[in-house]
């Protein structure tokens, strides 16, 4: 297995037409014991300089970032019990390993010798980055630990390791597991079309051969795809009753609970942070992050709250006048805002969510979305499938080349949601990064992009939500970044380097372009008539744009309140749980009570298994961020050609292309030539 291995292939791209579950352990153990070895090797001969130090380090690292990450990757859209059995083996090991790195007294000794050299000032500033980087980096390691402690620490990160994978697990089980199945006409009350061809779909995918569009049985689960449309459409009050308890309900009973995981979680992490020296895991997150610790992080969520708190109770009391004006006896309830939201939407703007799904047909937006890559970056994407394996038959690869014509970059796309196999959500990770070897030859960097948008049916290309569109632009903006990078060095090059609370930017900043009416009218086109999405349309999409923007604003700050007052100032007891934490908190950022079975934490992985762990104030640091960036293009004339282009291109020399290489704030005073405003963003959401 181990001489014809394709994880062993680390300058190519992965073969994933070969790559197994059996692959995994031998190829991963390998690695680690020759990188051990040569971990040791180096330890015996570093020497304070950068090629002394990360030349040799690179070498060992980069046969294990490619396989893990080649590991980790399928292990999240292909999640087989193959594959979730050998990562959740391999994981505890590639810990060890990492920390064993890390905390590498000598290695981390020749790094503070180079920071403190008269050489130093002779590296660039992006090698500089790398070094503190590494530094900080191996101190949030424990490598200044004691052994004893040290072994503590060790134990601890394996354990965190471990909890979160069983919390992502548990989660992907219990969304799997809940099913809600309808058999009558009175079932499907409301329901659009393409949520029955869905819905029919997800029957037949659960055994339910027989399983018709018009005439069902048809199966509601609670994937986002199916159950987003579902409580705006269903006017069965008691079926999206029982859709919503199930949601906030996920993995928080039986063999799925993963209420004591997160309190395992929040105490692994408290007592990491006490070995470290810090009073709270938030202070050890912000180490790391643009904001200049909790504070600051309080204070733009007070002021984003202030703003959005009373636009918020305008459109709950608009919400409930209308319910009332429109049947409903019944207060209204948790889940009754969507499905009355969504009828305001239509009586107000004259349009339902689903009025625009048949303009945009997925081939036809990734089209618009690579014309306007095109337009402003001067990039061309082109189709390559030929060029790559891919895992999946629905996965497409594709290639970027420059205004004159060289090859720069490429990325794999998979837009459709596969909710037996792959985790729910969107997101893009790197698949290789932008690296100049030694002997002058260059890797080129790739990028995974995963959505999980309504799939392809009855012979018709996938028909997207406009909030599909959305994600795309935004996962398209994270995956710019990665592979639009300029920077040689792969530790900073695309996303690396890049402080998480300003790596959203590029993503929500391409997510504005969906709203530019040129691209919009690009990328839209019925699938009946052909025609382009009609001028009042559109303008009243671009009208309906800020609506309950002041709710959507405050779910958004509550979900980073909550974040931050459970990694900050909460201390986990017998007489208040975590849950307890959230209704304290849900008093200052909703106008409505949450029901008393609500379990949203134990469904909410951004914090508990994902990387937004007192981070998650990151969407809106890095939303102000985006707003002013995108200022700068309204400030050029979004609908002068030339302007816009040039504005583009000083982005992309920027905010693209630098990558981590900068501080982000320099980055950003860089582009806009000033710091950023955050009165932009509530400028762009309506609400200043």
């Amino acid at each position: 297995m181990t001489s014809d291995n394709p994880l062993f292939q680390y300058r190519e791209l992965p073969e994933f037409d070969r790559i197994v579950p059996e692959h995994a352990e031998p190829a991963l153990s390998r690695i680690l014991t020759e990188g051990e070895e040569s971990l040791v090797a180096l330890e015996a001969s570093i020497e304070p300089t950068w090629d002394g130090i990360m030349g040799p380090l690179r070498d060992l690292l980069e046969p294990l970032d490619f396989a893990w990450g080649v590991v980790s990757h399928l292990h999240s859209v292909v999640n087989t019990p193959e594959w979730r059995e050998v990562h959740d083996e391999l994981q505890p090991k590639v810990v060890a390993f990492s920390l064993r790195v890390g905390q590498s007294q000598p290695v981390y000794q020749a790094m503070v010798a180079l920071r403190d050299s008269q050489a130093w000032s002779e590296l660039s500033a992006a090698r500089q980055r790398v070094i503190e980087h590494a530094v900080i980096q191996a101190e949030l390691s424990g490598v200044g630990l004691p052994d004893s402690s040290r072994e503590q620490f060790n134990d601890l990160k394996r354990e965190l390791a471990h909890a979160s994978t069983q919390f992502t697990n548990n989660l992907l089980d219990a969304s799997k597991a809940y099913s809600l199945r309808l058999d009558t006409p009175e079932d499907i009350a409301g329901l659009p079309p393409s949520l029955l061809v869905a819905a029919s779909e997800a029957a037949r995918q659960a055994d339910i051969p027989n399983s018709t569009p018009s005439d069902g049985p048809w199966v509601i689960t609670l994937e986002m795809p199916i159950f987003s449309p579902f409580m705006q459409y269903s006017e069965r009050r008691d079926l999206r009753e029982t859709l919503y308890r199930a949601y906030v309900t996920r993995a928080a009973k039986g063999e799925t609970d993963n209420t004591d995981l997160i309190d395992t979680i929040l105490k692994l992490r408290r007592e990491l942070a006490h070995l470290l020296g810090y009073a709270t895991h938030a202070e050890v997150s912000l180490a790391r992050k643009m904001a200049d610790g909790v504070d600051a992080v309080d204070a733009l969520i007070a002021r984003l709250r202030a703003a959005a708190y009373p636009a918020a109770g305008r459109d709950l009391d608009a919400i409930r006048t209308f319910a009332a004006q429109h049947g409903q006896a019944e207060p209204v309830m948790n889940w009754d805002v969507a499905f009355w939201s969504e009828r305001m939407r239509e009586a107000k703007f004259g349009f339902s969510s689903e009025d625009l799904r048949p303009y945009f047909q997925y081939p036809r937006v990734l089209e618009g979305m690579f014309h306007l890559a095109q337009q402003i970056f001067g990039i061309t994407v082109t189709p390559a499938d030929s060029e790559a394996t891919v895992w999946h038959e629905d996965v497409h690869y594709f290639t970027l080349q420059d205004g004159e014509g060289s090859p720069i970059a490429s990325f794999y796309l998979d837009p459709y949601s596969r909710p037996a196999t792959k985790r729910g959500g969107a997101w893009m990770n790197p698949a290789r990064s932008r690296y100049r070897r030694p002997d002058g030859t260059l890797t080129l960097p790739a990028a995974y992009l995963v959505c999980n948008q309504t799939l392809p049916a009855d012979g018709k290309p996938s028909l997207m939500t406009f909030n599909e569109v959305i994600t795309l632009f935004h996962e398209f903006g994270h995956a710019l970044q990665q592979i639009l990078t300029t920077v040689d060095d792969p530790e900073v090059a695309g996303v690396h380097g890049v402080e998480w609370d300003a790596v959203e930017l590029p993503s929500q900043f391409m997510e504005n372009w969906c709203y530019h009416r040129p691209t919009l009218m690009s990328m839209s086109c019925h699938i009946d008539s052909g025609e382009p999405l009609p001028d009042e349309l559109y303008r009243k999409l671009c009208e309906a744009r800020t609506f309950m923007a002041g709710t959507a604003t405050l779910r958004q700050l509550l979900f980073a309140a909550v974040d931050m007052e459970l990694h900050h100032r909460f201390e986990l007891g017998a007489d208040v749980t975590p849950n307890d934490v959230k209704r304290r908190i849900g008093v200052d950022y909703t106008h409505l009570p949450f029901i008393e079975d609500d379990r949203f934490l134990c469904g909410f992985a951004h914090i508990f298994a994902g990387g937004y762990a007192a981070g998650y104030y990151s969407y809106k640091w890095a939303e102000v961020l985006s707003a002013d960036a995108f200022e700068a293009f309204e400030e050029a004339g979004l609908d002068d050609v030339e302007s816009t282009a040039q504005t583009g291109r000083r982005f992309l020399n920027t905010v693209l292309a630098l990558g981590g290489s900068q501080h982000p704030m320099e980055v950003f005073k860089a582009f806009r030539g000033r710091e950023p405003d955050p009165d932009a963003l509530l400028r762009h959401d309506g609400l200043l």
